[in-house]
């Protein structure tokens, strides 16, 4: 596959998440994507592993300026981002994830868009299991528990099980292996873990 440049750097990725993000939430958020959108990346395009990394920590942008416009959301981060130099690969690449609420954006097509369309919702929610877990770790978390909690509607429900479900298909992976993949992918950079890839 090509060489994708993103047109700005991880630390001016950084510097926009922080610039138009208050909340530490959606901070972490953005760096938690990161991290998974770079753990797949190693394995399906590792070329482009800082691109899929950029992808995934500027998705959610605009969000929090803008959570009342679902609709538009990705579509005022495009300005945002061509503004700070950002290439068009990237700005699609984010887009792609909100194309269920604005048919007017690229569907996922690439296995990299999705990928984030699928781990996006899926992250928030192994993230709110984790913190009910009594080691608020996600290394002792694991696919049984995870599968629970995503037929418990009324835990974490801001967490689209349609859109989870929707992204295992779009990739051919049952939801078992997109559960079982993500928590590996989150587990590869907790922060219980040290810096050989063991746990503390």
């Amino acid at each position: 596959m090509a060489t994708l440049d993103a047109g700005i750097s991880r630390e001016r990725a950084f510097e926009l998440l922080n610039e138009h993000n208050k909340d530490p939430f959606h901070i972490e958020h953005g760096e938690t994507l990161e991290g998974i959108m770079k753990y797949f990346a190693r394995e399906f395009d590792p070329e482009n592993e800082e691109f899929w990394g950029i992808v995934g920590m500027l998705h959610d942008l605009d969000w929090e300026e803008h959570d009342d416009e679902p609709e538009l959301h990705t579509v005022y981060a495009a300005d945002i981002l061509r503004e700070a130099g950002g290439s068009e690969e990237l700005i699609r690449g984010i887009q792609s994830h909100n194309s269920d609420f604005n048919e007017s954006l690229p569907k996922p097509e690439h296995q990299m868009e999705k990928i984030l369309f699928a781990c996006d919702e899926l992250s928030g929610l192994i993230g709110a299991c984790v913190r009910m877990r009594p080691s608020h770790s996600v290394m002792d978390f694991n696919v049984k528990s995870l599968r629970k909690k995503f037929k418990t509607k009324s835990f974490a429900a801001g967490c689209d099980r349609e859109v989870i479900t929707k992204g295992s298909e779009m990739l051919g992976w049952d939801l078992d292996t997109l559960f079982g993949r993500t928590i590996e992918a989150m587990q590869s950079f907790a922060p219980d873990r040290d810096t050989f890839g063991q746990e503390a």
